[in-house]
């Protein structure tokens, strides 16, 4: 088994850990950045793959990029990539503040190909992760296992995988061949005939059901689509702009210091400005096709409201669906070949990070204003979280509104951090414990 030694090891290489890859460059780029590693289990970057389709675009102004609102004379904004792509006039003629998805995708590719100290691996699945103590307790650093055998030790450890995708216990019965959830989509569509006459359920109500209820009748045209939530029907986003100043990155310390109680109500009153809703131009597209349907006198597509899926079992090769109407209890049946959830993503932590949290032996996954894992402990090493903290953050958390600020926040602390253990002799289990470069360099 081979093992490494880095200081930092950031897992995902998603918005939020290029965002601080990119602040470590430009805030800590001497020591810091340059013995730090960040990994992705995919063989590329990307944003949002699953759902990467040709017009779907993002939901946020360019101008939350990855550093732009923390510093606006960055060689890593979006400006400057389409500078460098030579698509600048192109994207100002078009006049949107909001990117196509495939944009932004190609956007985060360039940056981790752009990142001169930081050094990104790709195909580097992380399974698990194990704290590393001293002969006397002390917590020193981490033990990250990756898939292929392998292990990479560090002292500060920075996770930003995401949330898990949510299946609703109703179908886990289903064959996984029957099922495909949003973030799967784009693949798995890709290996089915197009020409076959799948019958497809959607499951949800919001943009990722929306998404894909219109983009099954361009992938697989000849289908019989058939869209299931439990609302009274599909509905934009609140999108006012009183609103849109809670995503402020101003917002999350006022956020982060609020009762419990205010907390609750924020996220209650916020939750359909990002969840539960669809956006306004699609919403009017999928109408439009919903009306030319009746028009024409056609029914290959239709959507029942007001249903819950309380039961899915696989009989004679397909999928049924059992559906209970809210309205007035009655019980249905649907009959699927494909099954496709646009339910989102877990409400508990990722199974990577609470099994960290059992071995650290935590009642719960908590983490400062400044992201760090509450350890409750005198400890030489440091943990952080990244776009897993809505409940004390605030509702942006997960989304790019507040990618460069939270990244200069979780620098900042960082960089304090290790300079409170810049005398080994504070910390005795520390010596003769070499601070090793990535690739085996000695730290400069």
């Amino acid at each position: 088994m081979t093992r490494r030694e880095v200081e930092l090891l950031a897992v995902g290489a998603g918005p939020s850990n290029l965002a601080l890859a990119v602040a470590l460059e430009e805030l800590a780029p001497d020591d810091l950045a340059r013995n730090s590693l960040l990994i992705e289990r995919e063989e590329s970057v990307g944003w949002q793959r699953g759902l990467l389709l040709p017009w779907t675009k993002s939901q946020v102004s360019f101008l939350k990029d990855l550093v732009t609102r923390r510093n606006p004379r960055s060689r890593f904004s979006f400006l400057n990539y389409l500078h460098a792509a030579g698509r600048l006039d192109d994207f100002i003629n078009i006049g949107s503040f909001h990117p196509y998805r495939t944009e932004i995708s190609e956007y985060l590719r360039w940056v981790a190909g752009s990142l001169a100290k930081v050094r990104l691996e790709l195909g580097q699945e992380c399974v698990a992760i194990e704290p590393d103590r001293g002969s006397g307790g002390l917590l020193t650093g981490w033990t990250a296992r990756l898939r292929d055998g392998s292990e990479i030790g560090c002292r500060y450890l920075v996770l930003g995988t995401g949330r898990d995708p949510y299946v609703p216990p109703a179908v886990r019965a289903l064959p996984a061949d029957r099922v495909i959830h949003s973030t799967a989509y784009v693949p798995r569509v890709a290996e089915l005939d197009r020409d076959m006459p799948y019958r497809a359920v959607v499951i949800g109500a919001g943009q990722s059901a929306a998404e894909m209820f219109r983009a099954i009748q361009q992938d697989l045209p000849d289908s019989d689509i058939t869209w299931i939530m439990r609302s009274i029907g599909p509905v934009p986003y609140e999108m006012g702009k009183f609103n849109n100043e809670l995503y402020y990155p101003s917002f999350t310390g006022e956020f982060f210091a609020a009762l419990p109680e205010g907390r609750e109500q924020i996220l209650r009153e916020m939750h359909r400005t990002n969840y539960s809703g669809v956006a306004p131009d699609l919403l009017e597209s999928l109408y439009d096709d919903f009306y030319l349907d009746r028009l024409a006198g056609l029914d290959r597509k239709r959507m029942i409201t007001m249903a819950d899926v309380t039961l899915a079992r696989d009989e004679a090769g397909e999928a049924v669906l059992e559906l209970t109407d809210r309205k007035n209890g009655a019980v249905s049946t649907v009959r699927a070949d494909l099954v496709f959830l646009g339910t989102g993503f877990a409400r508990q932590m990722p199974a990577i990070v609470s099994g960290l949290g059992a071995a650290l032996g935590l009642r719960e996954i908590a983490v400062s204003r400044n992201y760090q894992l509450a350890l409750h402990e005198t400890a030489a090493a440091a943990c952080y979280l990244l776009g897993l903290n809505e409940a004390t953050h605030g509702i942006a958390d997960s989304l790019l509104s507040v990618l460069a600020s939270r990244a200069a926040d979780t620098a900042s602390d960082l960089i304090a951090h290790r300079a409170s253990l810049s005398h080994v002799s504070a910390y005795p289990e520390l010596d003769g414990i070499a601070r090793v470069a990535v690739g085996g360099r000695p730290d400069e």
